[in-house]
């Protein structure tokens, strides 16, 4: 599996941005797809998961109603749809896929490269 993620840029305090990752090779509706964030000097984190198929959706508590995780399996491609965005959500944003209904690095097998989210104050 392959994982591309994309739509990371610079926005204002209250803004929003949406993410792509977009997948190829092997994918399962059963595979599991999250979001990770990493800020500078800090350790990379959960974000939001999803099941392929749809549903079965989880979010870190310090994006829950504010950032949405859905999947549009025809495009191959998960996206998270950031809203009200805070100083404090800038990272790196980083896709991952695995099998495992988690939150924790470890349990996702494959990873994209990160996209840069900003958010100015």
């Amino acid at each position: 599996v392959q994982l591309q993620a994309s739509g990371g840029g610079l926005v204002q305090a209250g803004g929003s941005l949406r993410l792509s990752c977009a997948a190829s090779g092997r994918t399962f509706s059963s595979h599991i797809m999250g979001w990770f964030r990493q800020a500078a000097r800090k350790e990379r984190e959960f974000v939001a998961r999803i099941r392929w198929s749809g549903g079965s959706t989880y979010y870190a508590n310090s994006v829950k109603g504010r950032f949405t995780i859905s999947s549009d399996n025809a495009k191959n491609t998960v996206y998270l749809q950031m809203n009200s965005l805070k100083p404090e959500d800038t990272a790196v944003y980083y896709c991952a896929s695995g099998t495992q209904m988690g939150a924790l690095l470890g349990e996702y097998d494959y990873w994209g490269s990160g996209t840069l989210v900003t958010v100015s104050s």
